[in-house]
């Protein structure tokens, strides 16, 4: 089955400073994560609702009604991309304390197809081979 929709879910406190452009710039270009997508893939992207993230549920289940009735995508033909924002080290901060949390909620609202990680920029990617950021690959 291919994908209909790729959903970037964004950590809710860097939304507050970033516009989100450059995952929306890295999936428009077919960027490193977002390469394998076909060009009639669909796009959203919104936030994780704030700490400790159970606002995604929410966010999901509001997602996957309008998809069905509009469009009959189901929740097979969805990718969930948890931001680089909420998953790596980066000039935010480090890796979301709920990850894990929020990955699991994904799970629980019947979403299978997930993937940690959209935009990287080269200079965060510098400093995780340099040892100044984590790695959690």
């Amino acid at each position: 089955m291919s994908t209909k929709y790729v959903v970037i879910i964004q950590c809710d406190i860097a939304h507050k400073r970033c516009s989100g452009f450059a995952c929306t710039n890295a999936f428009y270009n077919k960027d490193e994560v977002f390469k394998d997508y076909d060009d009639d893939t669909r796009y959203i992207s919104f936030t994780c609702g704030g700490c400790c993230g159970k606002g995604v549920a929410s966010k999901l289940e509001h997602f996957s009604k309008k998809a069905y009735k509009k469009n009959n995508i189901s929740k097979d033909e969805v990718v969930v991309h948890l931001a680089s924002c909420m998953v790596t080290e980066n000039y935010h901060y480090d890796r979301c304390p709920h990850a894990d949390y929020i990955k699991n909620i994904v799970i629980k609202k019947g979403y299978k197809n997930i993937v940690e990680g959209s935009y990287i920029s080269n200079n965060a990617e510098k400093k995780r081979e340099e040892g100044i950021y984590n790695c959690y690959e």
